[in-house]
């Protein structure tokens, strides 16, 4: 009897109705608003959080298609890594793609929270999240502060577990990522070891990368003139913003289970990368 007794326990306590506020305040325990960049606007983006979760529908960018997406497989919360407000509206009606989504989450009634540069710079967020793709060991931030009296930093650097020429390594981070090309300078004609990551456009990190002694540095955006001058000093490849960052999902869906055992999630079927290879 007393066993039957621990079981019902256990079932009312994980999957007992659980509030929007409860699966953002564990988001944001995991990364802290203050870790986020100052023109950047994580957090919450439209919704109310009195709300109980039916479902979390996980994804990179939120558009209209998302939002029905959610309707569809019965999700009330979107979680999403860019926010689907980076500016301030000063109108909501049919005008552009950021003002119909709006509206559609609100007529939908789905609330849509954003973890953004804040997840960036968590420890364990998207940097670290694309090491483990690569089997990357001993990973470390980059460029390491400190907000808050929280840890974090931007981008990081880890070593591959054997090292590799310069094609090998292409063709593995194709790999892992699915992308059809990667664009590079000219090969390293020296081995890969050390490898540097910044998700997303993270150019702004190339010296930075350099200076931690990476053989190579993976990201999603790089500008033209920037391949030029570290010929044979670091093997860029860039990999495509969007595919850089599409396995982010995986880390709201992990800290969602944790959290908040019972809360069903899902991630999104829909590509919203813009941008098409031919």
């Amino acid at each position: 009897m007393s066993r039957m007794v621990e079981a019902v326990s256990f079932f009312l306590c994980n999957f007992a109705a659980v509030k929007i506020k409860e699966v953002l305040c564990a988001l944001e325990r995991f990364a802290p608003l203050p870790l986020q960049e100052s023109w950047d606007n994580a957090g919450l983006q439209v919704g109310l959080t009195e709300t109980e979760v039916s479902g979390a529908l996980l994804c990179l960018d939120v558009t209209e298609r998302i939002v029905e997406e959610a309707v569809r497989r019965g999700c009330n919360l979107i979680v999403s890594h860019h926010p689907l407000l980076f500016r301030g509206l000063k109108t909501i009606s049919d005008l552009t793609d950021v003002q119909r989504t709006v509206m559609k989450a609100i007529e939908k009634r789905v609330c849509v929270i954003s973890m953004h540069t804040n997840m960036d710079n968590a420890r364990n967020g998207v940097n670290f999240k694309i090491a483990e793709k690569l089997g990357l060991q001993g990973v470390e931030f980059m460029a390491q502060k400190t907000v808050g009296g929280i840890e974090a930093g931007s981008g990081v650097v880890g070593l591959l577990k054997e090292p590799m020429v310069a094609c090998d390594f292409v063709l593995a981070v194709k790999k892992a990522f699915g992308v059809e090309c990667a664009m590079c300078n000219e090969l390293l004609r020296r081995q890969i070891a050390k490898v540097a990551i910044c998700g997303g456009a993270g150019d702004f990190l190339l010296d930075e990368a350099v200076a931690s002694g990476a053989d190579a540095f993976i990201t999603g955006e790089m500008h033209y003139h920037q391949y030029f001058g570290y010929e044979q000093r670091i093997q860029l490849c860039v990999i495509g913003h969007y595919q850089s960052e599409q396995f982010t999902s995986e880390i709201f869906q992990e800290i969602i289970h944790q959290e908040c055992p019972g809360v069903a999630t899902c991630i999104a079927e829909t590509s919203t990368n813009p941008i098409l290879y031919f």
